[in-house]
């Protein structure tokens, strides 16, 4: 491994650590000849599936795509990286479960929206408002409805 401080290659690993599902170890390095340290993730690499685009491109799983899209919108709210981090392990299992080669994007748009749901629910609208385009206030009003449970026609 290539130290990221000053490019030698010789290091050696002080602590390795397991996360809780085992799937990721965590090793955490040091450079022989700078004696600084720094952190390597190992992760099994599995086929994923491609991503079917709306426009019917198709385009290789990006996990960093949808860390991103999810850092987005849960900035500034409650949610950690290891909840965001463990979220998208699950998808990532589920997506290679399915044992699909090919897999239309919106399904992925839609398991993150379900997720999100469940995580934080301003999370969620933001994610929502964005993957979803609401062309005026009144689509994402009924959005908000829908998510707290309130009939369609809200009168008092």
């Amino acid at each position: 491994m290539k130290c990221p401080y000053c490019g030698h290659l010789e290091n050696r690993v002080v602590d390795s650590r397991l996360n809780k599902e085992y799937t990721i170890t965590r090793r955490r390095r040091m450079c022989d000849a700078c004696n600084r340290r720094f952190t390597t993730y190992e992760r099994l690499e599995m086929t994923m599936p491609m991503l079917i685009k709306k426009d019917g491109r198709r385009e290789s799983w990006d996990r960093d795509k949808v860390v991103e899209g999810l850092k987005k919108a849960c900035e500034k709210r409650p949610v950690s990286m290891a909840q965001i981090d463990e979220f998208v392990d699950s998808l990532e299992r589920e997506l290679q479960d399915m044992g699909e080669r090919e897999v239309p994007v919106r399904l992925i748009g839609e398991r993150v929206m379900e997720g999100l749901r469940k995580l934080d629910g301003v999370a969620y609208v933001r994610f929502a408002s964005v993957y979803r385009q609401f062309k005026d206030l009144n689509e994402f009003m009924s959005e908000l409805k829908d998510m707290l449970g309130g009939p369609e026609d809200a009168k008092g």
